[in-house]
Formats: C-alpha cells, sequence, structure tokens
C-alpha cells in the first residue's frame, strides 16, 4: 500500500518501483485500443503532488510510446478529478495487481475493487477503468481462477444502493465502478476502449477462465428488479398502506385553471382542496390522504426546463411526479417519518448517503426556521446530514401567487464513503434531490403577502424518473428502462449512429457526438411530452400552451431532420411505441394514439417546409454578413430564427460556426427576456381580466371564517325548481374592499359586495352556465340586485349592488326574499339542454372521437367547443342541424336524477369530460331515456340513441321548450379544435325567418338576367355575410352567389372582348397625338374591367406602334363606382437605363389606396381594392414618369 495516501492498494509511484523491467518493456506491454488507434502503453514512474486540503497526493501518469497510426510519442496526464482506478493486465513473472492512482480530488469519494487473481506467471484480463465524476454501480462476473492470490485484497467500497451485499473475493460477482457515463466490460482476452467499452488486448492468448465478462445490458445495471412499472407502484401501494386514497392523474392541461398552462405539480387538481374553495359535493371534498403519480409538464411560466431538455441528463419537460398528501390530517411528524420508511425500508437507500434539508428560516419575510422538521430528521440522521437552506431552496411555491409553504428535501450521494454535505444544492449531479416534502402552512396573495393557511397540509413529490434512476444504479436518467427502449426505437426510425450518452464536458467526446446524443435526448422527452399533451386536449398553435407545444414540437423535429438525418415525418412514426410503453400506466393516450399520430403528422408537415426556409434564411443571412464583412450573426437575427423558425441557438451557432461566424449571444439573451417580459405582462393581464377590480373571492381564509364561526353551507336544493320565492336568512356580508365580514355593509354604493344565505334558490355559475341573476328583497322593499351567483366551498354567494332608491341595507340575522329572474333563466336553460344534444349529434355525425373541450351557455347563444381536425362541410353542418331540430320536434322528456358516481359511470352511453372531478352521488341528465331504467340495465346499447351527461346546470324539462336550434358559426379555435355557436328559442326563430328572407333574395337574382343580376350580386353577397342565419345554409347561399357571379363575369368578359379592338384603337390614337407633340409618357383610361390580359392586349398594341412610349393604362371594374381599379404599365429600354422601373410606376400611383402588385423592371401590374378618384391617380402616375425621365 502507499504509505504516504489513505488507501489500502499500491499507487503508481511504488508500484513501478517494484515491477521487473520486462514489465515495462514496449514489447511486452498490453496493447490499448481507443476508437480507431492502437497504442502501447508503458507505466512511468510520477512524483508526488502536493495539493488540496494540505496533504500529499499522488498523480498518475501514462507514458504512450508509440501510436500504430500516427507514429506519434504522446503523454497524457491522468490528474484527474476524481479518485481514479486502473485494473491492468499485464505479463510479468510475479502475480497479477492492480494499480490505484490518486488524485488531488481523492477526498470526493472512496471507492474499491475487488479482484479474483490467476496463477502466478499467467496472463489475467481484467477491467480497466479510467473515468472521473459521478459513479455508478455496473455489474460484472469475475471467472473465479483456479488458485487465487491472496496478494491483493481491495478494500471494500460502498454497496450498491438497496443494501446488496458486497461478494467475498471468492465470489463470482464483483461491483466495479462506472465513473461518469462510461461503462466498461471486458470480452474475450483484452478490454476495448469506446464510449461504453474498454478493452486490453493481452499480448498472450489467454484461457476462458481468465476472462472477465461483461453481464452489463442496456437495462438497469444494478438493480434491474426496480423497473419504472414497480417503482411507481410500491410508492403508490406503499401509502394505500397508510391510509391514503390512489387518486388518478388528472390531465396535463388544466381544467378551469387560468393561472397555469400545464399541470406542473402533483398539487394541482387539489388546488382547491388547499384554497378551501373544493365543493363539499365533490369527490374531493372526502379526501384526507392521498396518493399518486402525476402526468406533469415544465416547458411554460415559473417552472420550465425546456431549454435544458437534451444539454444534460436530468432535465424533462414531461416526467411524472410520484406524491403523497394530508388534507389537514397528518403534518410533519407522519411525513418525515413514512419519507424515511419509505426509502430505507422499501427501496433499500443506504442510509449514509442520505442528506435532509430544512428551511432555515427568513428575517425578511418574518418567518422563523423550520425546527420541527430538522428536529424531527434528527432521529434518524446525523447533524452534519440535516441542513438548513433559505427560501431559495426551501420554501416551496407553485406560482406567483397560490398555496406554499417551508420544504424539507431529501437528497442522495450517488456516490457515497464521504461526507457530501457541502454539496447539497450545489448542483452536483452526483448530489441529487430525489423527494421534496412541502409543509403548506400559507397563501400567497396577489399582492405578494403571505396568509396563514386554516388548515396545514402536507404535499410531497419525488421525481419518478430521478428516483428510477438511482435504483437502477445510472447516473442518467437516460440510461434507465423510462428512455432506454424509446431511444433504440429513435435509431431504428432514423437509421443514426447509436445513442451513447455524450454530455457536455466529456473530454473524450467531439462536438459531433455531443450534438447527436443531445438530439437523442430532446427527441425522446419531447416525444413523451407531445403524446400526453395532446391525448389530453392540447394543440399546437400560435398562443398560450398551444405554442409552447408548438415550439417543443418544431425544436424534437429539427434535431431529428438536421442532426441525426431523419426523413420528413418521422416524429409521428415513433407515437406509437410512446403508447406502447406508457399506456398500460395511463390508458388514455391509448384511446387518443391515432388522434395524437393525426395532429403531429399535420404539424410536421407544416414545419418541415418552414425548416428549409430556415435554413434559406441562415444562408441569405450569411451572404449579407459577408458583403459587409461582418463576422459575428446579430443576437435579433439568432432570436428570429429561434422564435419564428425553430431554430435553436445551439443550431445557428453550429451553422455559424461552420461558415467561420460567431453568434452575438447576450443580443440574443436580451431579446429572449423581451420575450419572456411580453408574455409575462400578458398573463398578468389574462389574470387581470379574470379578476378585475376588487372581486369577490371566497379563498381559504374566508371559508375558514364562515366554519369556524358556525355557518353551514349553503342549501341550494332549490336551483332546480322553476318560479318559487324562498325565504332565506343573512348569514355573512362580505366587503371585497376590505376583506373581511361585516355585519353590514359598510363600502362604496357603486361597489359589489357578496351575500351569504343560509338558503338559494340561486344557480352559481358552474359547467360553464353563467349564474342566476335577480334580487334579494328585504321587508321594507329595499332590493339587492344580484348580478352574478358564484360558490366557493359550498357557500352560495350573492354579489351585486344595492338598487339606488332602496333606503335600507341587509344585515345578518335579516330575513330577506330571493326571487331568481325566470325569464332570463327560461332562455338559459334550452341552451344547456340543446348543449348536451349538440355534443349527442355531432358524435353521430362525425364519429365516436369527437370529445367535448368546453362550452358556455348564457341567455343568447350556446356555444361548444369539440375535438376534430377539419372544418365541417355544409352538408355535415346540416345533418347534425337537423339531428337536433328532430330530437326537438319529438318532444322528448329531460330527466335528471342523483346517483352513485360509479353506478352513472357503467351507464353505456354516459359522456363525462375527461379530467373533470365529478361528485359523488353525481346528477345525471338524459334527454328521452328514464335514468333509473339505465341504473337498472346500464350495459344496454339501446342507450346510445340517447344523450346521457353528468350534469349540474339547469335545464328544460322537455326538449319542446327549446323551440328551435340553428348553428350559426363553425369555426377553429386551435389545432384540432372547433367551435359550434348555435341559438335556440326566439333567435332561434329569427335566424330562420332572416335565412328564408335572404334565400328567396337569392332566388330572385338567379331569376334576373345577368345584366341586371350583376348590379345586386355584390349588395346580396354583403347582406349575407353579416347575417346571423343558419351556418349551413349561409354556406349554400354563398354558392349560389358566387355561381351567379361567375355567370355575370364571364358574360362581361364577352362583352368587353367585343370592346377591345375599340380600346385599342382609341389607346393608339391617344398614343400618336403625344408621339407627334414630342412626348415620350402616355397614361390612359381604358375601360376594360379588371382583365389583366384585355389591357394588356391594348399595352402590347401601343408599344408595337410607339416603341419609345412610357405607358401605362388605367382600368376601374365599374367606371366612376369607386371600386376596383388596375394599372398596367409598360416602359421602353430608355426609361429603364435613366433608372425607372415598371413597378415602382404602379406603386407610386396606387399608394393613396394601398395598391399591390409586381412584375418587370420594363413590365408590371397592380391593383387597389378601391379608387374614388381616378383622375388623381392618372395625374400622379404623369407627375412620377415625369419627374423620372429626362425632358
Amino acid at each position: 500500500p502507499c504509505p504516504t495516501a489513505a488507501h489500502p492498494l499500491p499507487c503508481l509511484q511504488h508500484l513501478a518501483a517494484s515491477l521487473p523491467p520486462s514489465t515495462c518493456s514496449n514489447s511486452g506491454l498490453p496493447r490499448l485500443r481507443i476508437g480507431m488507434m492502437s497504442m502501447r502503453v508503458a507505466i512511468s514512474k510520477t512524483t508526488p503532488l502536493a495539493r488540496g486540503r494540505g496533504r500529499s497526493q499522488h498523480a498518475g501518469q501514462l507514458l504512450v510510446a508509440r501510436s500504430s497510426r500516427r507514429g506519434a510519442c504522446l503523454a497524457s496526464s491522468m490528474c484527474v478529478a476524481g479518485a481514479v482506478m486502473i485494473l491492468a493486465s499485464v505479463q510479468h513473472r510475479g502475480p497479477l495487481l492492480p494499480f490505484f492512482f490518486p488524485s488531488p480530488r481523492v477526498d470526493r469519494g472512496a471507492f474499491s475493487a475487488r479482484s479474483a487473481l490467476s496463477d502466478p506467471g499467467q496472463a489475467d484480463s481484467l477491467r480497466l477503468g479510467l473515468r472521473s465524476g459521478a459513479i455508478a454501480p455496473a455489474a460484472a462476473r469475475v471467472s473465479s481462477p483456479a488458485s487465487p492470490s491472496p496478494l491483493l485484497r481491495a478494500a471494500a467500497g460502498p454497496s450498491p444502493p438497496g443494501g446488496a451485499a458486497a461478494p467475498s473475493l471468492s465470489s463470482s460477482s464483483i461491483w466495479t465502478r462506472r465513473l461518469g457515463r462510461s461503462a466498461f466490460s471486458s470480452a474475450g482476452g483484452g478490454c476495448r476502449v469506446s464510449r461504453a467499452r474498454v478493452q486490453v488486448d493481452s499480448p498472450v492468448s489467454a484461457s476462458s477462465s481468465d476472462v472477465v465478462s461483461s453481464e452489463r445490458k442496456d437495462g438497469p445495471a444494478s438493480r434491474p428488479d426496480w423497473d419504472v412499472d414497480k417503482v411507481r407502484d410500491t410508492f403508490v401501494e406503499f401509502f394505500e398502506g397508510k391510509e391514503h386514497s390512489a387518486v388518478p392523474s388528472s390531465p396535463v392541461v388544466p381544467l378551469n385553471d387560468p393561472t397555469i398552462l400545464f399541470a406542473n405539480a402533483g398539487m394541482n387538481q387539489f388546488k382547491s382542496i388547499f384554497l378551501g374553495q373544493v365543493d363539499p359535493k365533490s369527490t374531493l371534498a372526502s379526501l384526507r390522504r392521498a396518493a399518486n403519480s402525476q402526468k406533469c409538464i415544465r416547458a411554460g411560466g415559473k417552472h420550465n426546463d425546456l431549454e435544458d431538455v437534451g444539454k444534460d441528463t436530468y432535465h424533462h419537460t414531461f416526467f411524472e411526479m410520484l406524491g403523497s398528501w394530508s388534507f389537514g390530517d397528518y403534518f410533519k411528524e407522519e411525513a418525515i417519518t413514512w419519507a424515511w420508511e419509505l426509502l430505507t425500508d422499501v427501496y433499500k437507500l443506504p442510509k449514509d448517503r442520505l442528506y435532509a434539508s430544512y428551511f432555515g428560516g427568513d428575517e425578511a419575510m418574518g418567518l422563523e426556521a423550520d425546527t420541527e422538521a430538522r428536529d424531527l430528521w434528527l432521529r434518524y440522521l446525523p447533524p452534519e446530514q440535516v441542513l438548513p437552506f433559505g427560501k431559495k431552496e426551501n420554501l416551496w411555491e407553485m406560482g406567483d401567487q397560490g398555496p406554499c409553504g417551508p420544504c424539507s428535501e431529501v437528497h442522495f450521494d450517488r456516490i457515497g464513503g464521504r461526507d457530501a454535505s457541502a454539496l447539497v444544492n450545489a448542483d452536483d449531479p452526483n448530489v441529487i434531490e430525489i423527494w421534496n416534502l412541502v409543509f403548506m402552512q400559507y397563501n400567497r396573495e396577489a399582492s405578494g403577502n403571505l396568509r396563514q393557511l386554516p388548515n396545514k397540509h402536507v404535499d410531497t413529490g419525488m421525481g419518478l424518473e430521478r428516483m428510477v434512476s438511482v435504483l437502477q444504479g445510472q447516473s442518467s436518467n437516460y440510461d434507465t428502462d423510462v428512455f432506454s427502449s424509446l431511444l433504440k426505437r429513435v435509431q431504428e426510425v432514423t437509421g443514426a449512429p447509436a445513442y451513447t450518452g455524450v454530455v457536455a464536458g466529456d473530454e473524450s467526446a467531439d462536438e459531433k457526438a455531443l450534438l447527436k446524443d443531445v438530439a437523442y435526448r430532446v427527441i425522446v422527452d419531447h416525444l413523451r411530452t407531445l403524446t400526453f399533451a395532446i391525448a389530453d386536449g392540447a394543440y399546437p398553435s400560435n398562443e398560450g400552451r398551444g405554442y409552447v407545444l408548438r415550439r417543443i414540437l418544431r425544436r424534437a423535429v429539427r434535431y431529428g431532420q438536421q442532426i441525426l438525418g431523419a426523413k420528413k415525418g418521422f416524429f409521428s412514426e415513433l407515437i406509437p411505441f410512446v403508447v406502447e410503453q406508457f399506456g398500460g400506466a395511463y390508458p388514455e393516450i391509448k384511446s387518443q394514439k391515432d388522434h395524437v399520430i393525426e395532429v403531429i403528422q399535420d404539424e410536421e408537415k407544416a414545419f418541415s417546409s418552414m425548416l428549409d426556409r430556415g435554413v434559406k434564411y441562415f444562408s441569405d443571412l450569411e451572404g449579407k454578413l459577408t458583403t459587409s464583412k461582418a463576422t459575428v450573426v446579430p443576437g435579433n437575427e439568432a432570436f428570429y430564427l429561434y422564435d419564428t423558425l425553430g431554430f435553436p441557438l445551439d443550431l445557428t451557432q453550429l451553422m455559424a460556426e461552420e461558415r467561420g461566424f460567431t453568434v452575438d449571444t447576450k443580443g440574443f439573451e436580451s431579446e429572449m427576456e423581451k420575450q419572456k417580459n411580453r408574455a409575462r405582462e400578458a398573463l398578468q393581464k389574462q389574470k387581470a381580466g379574470a379578476l378585475q377590480g376588487n372581486p369577490v373571492v371566497f379563498q381559504a381564509e374566508e371559508v375558514d371564517w364562515l366554519q369556524k364561526s358556525g355557518i353551514e353551507a349553503t342549501n341550494d336544493d332549490a336551483k332546480y325548481q322553476w318560479d318559487v320565492k324562498v325565504e332565506a336568512d343573512v348569514k355573512a356580508i362580505f366587503n371585497p374592499e376590505t376583506k373581511t365580514f361585516e355585519d353590514s355593509y359598510t363600502g362604496p354604493e357603486d361597489v359589489a359586495f357578496g351575500i351569504v344565505l343560509d338558503q338559494s334558490p340561486f344557480y352559481a355559475e358552474a359547467g360553464g352556465q353563467i349564474g342566476d341573476t335577480g334580487a334579494l328583497e328585504l321587508g321594507d322593499g329595499s332590493r339587492f340586485n344580484v348580478l352574478d351567483v358564484q360558490t366557493f366551498g359550498g357557500y352560495v354567494v350573492h354579489i351585486g349592488v344595492m338598487e339606488s332608491k332602496s333606503t335600507n341595507t341587509p344585515r345578518v340575522g335579516a330575513k330577506v326574499t330571493c326571487m331568481v329572474d325566470y325569464d332570463r333563466r327560461r332562455d338559459v336553460a334550452p341552451n344547456h339542454t340543446m348543449t348536451h344534444v349538440l355534443n349527442f349529434a355531432l358524435r353521430r355525425a362525425l364519429g365516436e372521437n369527437v370529445d367535448q373541450r368546453g362550452s358556455l351557455v348564457d341567455q343568447e347563444k350556446l356555444r361548444f367547443d369539440f375535438s376534430f381536425n377539419k372544418a365541417l362541410k355544409a352538408e355535415q353542418l346540416t345533418e347534425v342541424e337537423d339531428t337536433v331540430k328532430r330530437i326537438i320536434e319529438q318532444r322528448l322528456p329531460v330527466k335528471s336524477k342523483v346517483i352513485p358516481l360509479k353506478e352513472a359511470q357503467a351507464i353505456s352511453s354516459l359522456r363525462a369530460v375527461f379530467g373533470e372531478a365529478y361528485p359523488d352521488p353525481v346528477r345525471v341528465v338524459s334527454v328521452g331515456a328514464d335514468v333509473e331504467e339505465m341504473r337498472g340495465a346500464p350495459e344496454e346499447t339501446k342507450w346510445k340513441d340517447y344523450s346521457v351527461e353528468l350534469c349540474g346546470g339547469t335545464h328544460i324539462s322537455n326538449t319542446a321548450q327549446a323551440g328551435s336550434f340553428v348553428i350559426v358559426e363553425e369555426s377553429a379555435i386551435a389545432k384540432g379544435v372547433r367551435r359550434i355557436v348555435a341559438l335556440t328559442r326566439n333567435a332561434a326563430y329569427a335566424a330562420e325567418t332572416l335565412g328564408n328572407q335572404l334565400e328567396e333574395s337569392v332566388r330572385t337574382l338567379e331569376g334576373l338576367s345577368l345584366g341586371e343580376a350583376g348590379k345586386l350580386t355584390a349588395s346580396i353577397r354583403e347582406q349575407i355575410d353579416s347575417a346571423e342565419i343558419s351556418a349551413s345554409l349561409k354556406s349554400r347561399l354563398r354558392d349560389r352567389i358566387a355561381s351567379v357571379g361567375k355567370k355575370v363575369m364571364e358574360e362581361k368578359k364577352k362583352e368587353l372582348a367585343k370592346l377591345v379592338d375599340v380600346r385599342i384603337k382609341d389607346a393608339l390614337d391617344a398614343a400618336e397625338k403625344v408621339a407627334s407633340n414630342g412626348e415620350t409618357i402616355l397614361v390612359h383610361s381604358v375601360s376594360l374591367g379588371l382583365d389583366a390580359k384585355l389591357l394588356n392586349k391594348v399595352v402590347n398594341a401601343v408599344f408595337k406602334a410607339h416603341p419609345e412610349l412610357s405607358f401605362m393604362a388605367v382600368s376601374e371594374e365599374e367606371p366612376g363606382s369607386g371600386g376596383p381599379v388596375l394599372c398596367v404599365s409598360n416602359l421602353p429600354p430608355s426609361a429603364v437605363d435613366a433608372g425607372m422601373k415598371a413597378a415602382e410606376w404602379n406603386a407610386a400611383a396606387l399608394e393613396k389606396w394601398g395598391g399591390k402588385g409586381g412584375g418587370k423592371p420594363n413590365s408590371a401590374q397592380a391593383r387597389a381594392a378601391t379608387c374614388d378618384n381616378v383622375e388623381e391617380l392618372m395625374s400622379t402616375a404623369r407627375q412620377y414618369a415625369a419627374d423620372k425621365l429626362p425632358s
């Protein structure tokens, strides 16, 4: 052993001095092959190197005597940043020895080697490892020699995660260390060094019993039993054993939460519980403990990992968050105790590698240190493994506002056998956070203030991918079974070289290899993000979350095509593999597979052409930079490529470097910051739009105050009754200005405030239906006008102002008479019922894959958003509209009944909004079928002939009450999402009447002569375009108008063709007159409509007769109408030589009227949509030409 270092292995300095000379001879050395190079390696002595912490260290050095490829002498210093171990095969007279290279950073982690040694005098092939940094275990088998030498016994290092016992020297397996991202194995008689393999070729043959053979596969290296499904299931099952309810993941597309683009944490779906706003009838209201694996996306807003994905091995845009929650039940003690139990007793993580952090307090915020969490961790860990941190690390917040609190993080040291406390939260890839225990104590308001939550909650989150990497002994998430099969599929589809796991900082990797592996990581990460997001209802688009998804898709496609050489359309081919791997845990992606593929195919096709334009744009930019002798690509240009054309900065930098340029990254970052500021401002405006002024909103504190005051939730059973007046008691009055409850309202008269009653017949806004309006009448006749109704935590809040003539305001304890505006509700209810029927009709016409994406129901119209990738044809709109009308004419009863949620979900034809949290029991609304009968035979296929939905809204009792139904609009609101706006009752009757009138007008038009029809076509077209009539009828009428217009134009062309000879003669006469006066400019009015071919005949005839003239022909569609006008010009060579261009001449003439056109320098044409003064146009043209041409 080295006498100057604290390790049991011989260092190279002392070992080399004791080796026989033949060992170091050139001919007797093993040959080390690195990539394509075959080298002979000699071992030379090294000198002590004193560094770090005041103690002497050693550096090892390998002298490369000769390269057979280049014939060059090279020397390579092995002064690496971590302990380096070499187990080399050497032929010599004594037993085989392992060499240990200590380094200046040996204190980063102790590790050891176990070696089986062959008989003295025989060559032995052993594992060679040359890496530094992160150390991960890899399993290998060593052939047991006949008589292992007792001379060397390497010190036992830390066991692999899970507490697996280290094997004895006689064992058939050993633990070797994999440093950084490389894995080392041997086969045959030696080792080959590549990205993942090291092979040493012994100069003598070795028998099969002397060989170290590798058992490492692409899957887990140390804990193959912990596959991703087992890790996920074990977590949930553990907490189920602690009386937690297993709750399915909510969609990654948040429902009814405008503050976030995507579900970015497991707690999102429980936000209403934390805020005290959960409906007491909801299934969430009964939860006290919960656990699940939540689908999350962090690619926008505060939590945004997009730009880091691919560059390292642990950032992801999509990930699964294993979570456990307590809703006002247990708190810190249980959370920490169970965390320790799961990590050490179930997952079997070594206790000495675990570190716990806690909130150290913040004086400026007035928050004390979380000593309770600290003391709880000290039950299990020594003080040096329990560490305090500030608010940045240990005060968890979901966003700019909302629930938050101190947190306690659990960190894991991948290396072990050392004090890694200084590396916690130091961004060291070997000391990573694996679990965050958040103790919800506060709510951050829009003002930034923290308010104590009435009930304390626990919210824990463990990244599944990261925990899998720990349990499978991989330093990279991408080496686990979460990604390994996807990486293989990417290679198969793209035909690219295999993924080798190169990351920035790998000294042995070149830029090309790095970029290739970044591309692999980007693609497999983004595959999951897009599959889950689109399956859950999101679509790539130009705004909001759709814009984020479009950027993600284009980023992945760009890397695939530009870096891996993939063919166009490759990305959509990979979707089935994502579904195959994760469909068991998340069946929704199975049912939406075809839809996801179709959406991505459309996006890929659109982007491929844009990608080509981006490459062309850069090529054009290169030309400009070269011409101006610039060497730097401006930041704004790089940002344009990034933001508009989807080119990440690294690709722009690579393209620039290849052409000898650099990129102004500071300018790029400045543009990026500007965009982020714009995004923040837009988000603030969005939030402000949802909460203007001082809205009446109950947060957790207000709900808690009501509960602690003994005020029960409002009884609103009467909301389904009609034409009733309900007497109620005032229980609470809320002033939004002071955010306090008062005995009577004391705020400004014109500011709305809130009143809570013991019971109410008012319907509160929910499920896409607006709330009721009406009044609360006091005994003296004073009235509180109800303008809106909302519900928070089961309390119905009547929001409004006092009527101006009122003499009194309500007081707590007073009695009021509730008077709903039922006339208004009679317009709302049929719109809601017909929304259900419309949903049914769309599925009938378009297929069962149509899903609801949103709705809005008010007294004027109904609006329904649904998934469909194409615009509906007029025939499809007619079919849908006719189906709804037929159901109205059938006068079907509308039935509703509250039944257990499971029974409702068993009904074969039930439609529900995916991801929506429904109460239990739940209200079932059926159009045409009896709910009780369906409940008795839920699997009957006949129920598919009826509309059946879960709904808490107000409805009509019979479809006949809807009167009629008219679809007035069908449009796209996002990629793959269509919107229908429709009318019922009187509004529908009015639309039908107007539609009939316009249809009669078109019928009359079709009977007129073409001359007369031409005068009326435009005005009737305008009436149809602006009319609120049936969309299918409007489409048909437009087609008929277009047919008439086409016939009119054809007839007009015939008439104009007859006049062309006359117009040519007139133009020639004018040209002759100009030429005889010695002039060279002619601007002439030619009445030939907007037929460019006819005008060109006139122009050509003039040019042929007078080639020296600069000639412009001007023609109106209808002379004197002020409508469209066309200019066609022609210039002689002399005019062009003088610097005049035909297109610029036209542009100057039409500038006032916004004309546009194009052409050649000597001939061009342009058009303006309107021109109210043709004489002025012609005068402008003459003056422009006169100024340009010599007199």
